[in-house]
């Protein structure tokens, strides 16, 4: 397997949240990262307030497009109601390459969080059908961008699910997900069972609101 080191990541939907958070943490672990947006001056805005959070260098920003073709790994970390636009207009800079889709399907009402249909069966699969010649795995969506984002927190204890039908694509990403103190890559079964994986974050969002935390995920007894 690759080591991950010698990679660079892309994160799509760098501006956001969740992408800057990982963006974040992969910089401080010392990874070389490419922050992609629709708009270059935003991606490179953030990727300066990266830069400044962890006093390195090696962090930059593009539009999407740039950030997928100087990519050897790329997170997809785009708004559910973008993402089959978004991944459809990158097929050929993401051609072989290993895709991580991080992307919850989620609605919300006044009863709160829900997962949203998708015709694919989830934001991965409609991903992987978009990408046919991609590793596409999924990945990364238990996370709390909150704690991401707190550098305070030195270590989040967190296992990561990461599922995919390619086991050298599963491990590289289970690897990726190590660099962050605290977090175990764990593997969760083929493509096709992302959808549970995608709707446990609206249990995980109601959890979180009840008891005012930023719950995560431990698997036990492995």
């Amino acid at each position: 397997m690759t080591e991950i080191r010698e990679l660079t990541i892309g994160v799509l939907g760098g501006t956001g949240a969740q992408g800057k958070g990982l963006a974040l943490r992969w910089a401080k672990a010392g990874l070389k990262v490419v922050i992609g947006s629709r708009n270059a001056d935003r991606a490179e805005a953030a990727a300066e307030e990266v830069r400044s959070q962890t006093g390195v260098g090696h962090v930059s920003g593009a539009d999407n497009e740039g950030c997928a073709t100087q990519a050897d790994v790329v997170l997809i970390a785009v708004p559910w109601d973008g993402h089959a636009d978004t991944v459809a207009a990158l097929r050929e800079p993401l051609r072989g390459k290993v895709v991580i889709d991080c992307v919850n399907p989620l609605g919300f009402d006044k009863q709160g969080p829900f997962a949203l249909p998708v015709p694919e069966g989830s934001a991965a699969q409609q991903a992987a059908a978009l990408l046919p010649d991609s590793r596409v795995t999924a990945a990364f969506h238990h996370v709390s961008a909150v704690n991401l984002a707190d550098l305070s927190i030195e270590r989040v204890d967190n296992d990561v699910l990461v599922l995919g039908d390619d086991r050298e694509a599963t491990d590289l990403v289970r690897a990726l997900a190590e660099t962050i103190p605290g977090f175990r890559g764990v593997y969760g079964g083929r493509l096709r069972n992302a959808h549970q994986v995608e709707a446990f974050t609206a249990n995980l969002i109601a959890i979180n609101r009840r008891y005012k935390a930023h719950a995560g995920l431990k698997i036990t007894d492995i």
